[in-house]
């Protein structure tokens, strides 16, 4: 019979899509009271991924990811979707639509989570409307897609991003020990 244990803290990112360059930047900001000081950001690229988002938000969208600093308890992931949400329509068009889009997600030794709002097969329910999916999975050396994974965090760039912040996610947790 298993022990149940507590799970590590996990490292947190964000993933921004727009089409407004300085509202990437200036969203940065009002991450800090909700996940924590931001430690490493992406280049924005050019967003290709789908037309999903083009009625609502409009075209040339921008795909940044941003991690930040202070690892949390995994657990924390719905409360981080929900205080995204309230900073999407901070920022919303005066038409209501998004002009920006936030999705929180975490990342441990093995996985990349993210939240949503929308059930799918591959989602596990959290509370207050907010699901879980690992999308990414860590092994054989390196990071490795599932059938569903959203095509943007398949780009080399994302690869190598989330590469990157689990090496100083497993840093921070030596220097905890």
């Amino acid at each position: 019979m298993g022990t149940p244990r507590e799970p590590k803290a996990a490292k947190y990112f964000v993933a921004l899509l727009s089409s407004a360059r300085e509202l990437l930047d200036r969203v940065e900001d009002d991450l800090v009271p909700i996940l924590g000081a931001v430690d490493a950001r992406s280049e924005a690229r050019s967003w290709d991924a789908s037309q999903y988002y083009e009625k609502e938000m409009g075209g040339g969208l921008l795909r940044r990811f941003v991690s930040c600093e202070p690892l949390a308890p995994p657990e924390k992931l719905a409360e981080a979707k929900l205080r995204t949400q309230e900073l999407e329509a901070k920022y919303s068009a005066p038409s209501g639509g998004r002009r920006i889009n936030l999705d929180p997600g975490y990342l441990d030794s093995f996985k990349v989570v993210l939240a949503s709002t929308k059930n799918a097969s591959q989602r596990i329910y959290l509370r207050s409307g907010i699901y879980a999916e690992a999308t990414l999975l860590y092994h054989d050396g390196g990071f490795h897609g599932l059938p569903y994974t959203y095509p943007d965090y398949l780009w080399p760039m994302a690869v190598d991003f989330f590469t990157e912040i689990r090496a100083a996610y497993l840093a921070q947790l030596r220097r905890q020990s």
